[in-house]
């Protein structure tokens, strides 16, 4: 009999400091976590808070001197100086991600995108930027955006970037 290789378990802390209906549950972000990470073949560690309006908007201006909430900040883990990652086997920590619902849910109502879809997106976006990804420059933009859109292709999810005209 041959075994499969195994995956990676992957370490997701999920702090829910504001509920609204729609939300993902831990199995669906977990999935999407794991999607994204697949081809790492190490395991991960991250914390993903879903937060209000109020707590969005003051991390925003705290940390990227931006006014108002945003839908996904992302904070990634650095070693302090001195120490070296641990090198035992466990979950490496990626970092942090704090995740405005209203106005996750706000964007996919403004999009006409499905919700559970939108939330992946962000998920993703967000975990990318925890990897090194950003899209400050055009080129890096056009890399990372590749990336999310093979990602939820993995997933059944329609590029996120593609305009749906509505009549």
């Amino acid at each position: 009999m041959i075994k499969s290789p195994k995956r990676p378990s992957h370490k997701v802390d999920i702090q829910r400091v504001f509920k609204s209906p729609g939300q993902p549950d831990r199995r669906q972000i977990v999935k999407w976590i794991t999607t994204a990470l697949e081809e790492s073949g190490q395991p991960y560690a991250c914390v993903i808070r879903i937060v209000d309006e109020a707590e969005s908007a003051e991390l925003n201006l705290q940390y990227r001197h931006k006014p108002g909430p945003t839908n996904v900040l992302s904070f990634p883990f650095e070693w302090p100086e001195g120490l070296d990652e641990d090198e035992s086997g466990e979950a490496t920590l990626l970092g942090d991600l704090v995740i405005c619902a209203p106005v996750v849910e706000r964007e996919a109502t403004e999009q006409r995108k499905q919700l559970s879809n939108h939330w992946a997106h962000m998920i993703i976006h967000g975990l990318l930027h925890l990897l090194g990804y950003d899209h400050i420059e055009e080129s890096d933009a056009e890399e990372m955006e590749t990336k999310e859109i093979a990602i939820l292709k993995k997933l059944h999810i329609e590029n996120p970037y593609i305009e749906v005209i509505h009549e």
